[in-house]
């Protein structure tokens, strides 16, 4: 099955109910073309428990995976979800697919279209996995930037004393001179929604160099 790049892509409606789904938006995003996928849908649904209901039945584990979040969720009721979506394709033996991914999809206002964020090789720790998180947290490089994201307005820096906004972090990542290998960590408050965590996201994606990598250990608080 291949995924076009130019469907339309403020709304999905997927099902035979003609649930939508609000995809989150980018200024610019650097994937804007996944082929052979099949999709997965994480619905906001206020009659739902958590207010999420998640749609899987037409993936294929072979195949891409194209996961299309609604905006509004929350990282707190959202990725149980993506845990147990990556445990299934993870722990999978029968026709497993090495080269397979996992992809969220967005709106890149750039292009007026779609773009894609690559989520294959992360791990999500969450405050309901102590022992797991606090061995992950542990095991972290030596040289990490820890980021404790409150909010795109509120991101902690490791000094533990002062705070920026997103735009702010950016730049000065941007202009920073950056000598030996650094890995950014993620911190972040389960508060954040799927618009402000694909923001994050693709943020600091943009400053992603050969120095300064994007640590695949993210952690939830």
């Amino acid at each position: 099955m291949k995924y076009f790049k130019f469907l339309i892509p403020l709304l999905f409606i997927a099902c035979n109910n003609e649930k939508v789904i609000l995809l989150p938006e980018v200024e610019q995003s650097n994937i804007h073309e996944v082929l052979d996928v099949s999709p997965a849908y994480l619905f906001y649904d206020s009659t739902a428990v958590n207010n999420i209901e998640l749609n899987r039945k037409n993936l294929i584990i072979t195949t891409n995976w194209l996961v299309n979040v609604d905006k509004r969720l929350t990282l707190k009721q959202l990725i149980p979800k993506i845990q147990f979506l990556q445990n299934k394709k993870r722990s999978s033996e029968l026709h497993k697919n090495e080269d397979a991914k996992n992809y969220y999809s967005c709106n890149d206002t750039s292009i007026k279209n779609l773009g894609f964020v690559e989520f294959t090789d992360v791990y999500y720790h969450t405050k309901d996995s102590v022992v797991s998180s606090k061995k992950a947290w542990n095991s972290l490089e030596e040289n990490s930037l820890k980021l404790q994201v409150e909010s795109l307005k509120s991101i902690g820096l490791p000094d533990g004393e002062n705070t920026i906004n997103l735009q702010q972090l950016v730049s000065d990542l941007k202009n920073s001179s950056i000598s030996e290998t650094t890995y950014m960590v993620l911190n972040m408050s389960e508060s954040l929604t799927f618009q402000e965590y694909i923001s994050l996201k693709s943020a600091l994606l943009s400053v992603v160099s050969e120095k300064l990598i994007l640590d695949t250990n993210e952690f939830i608080y």
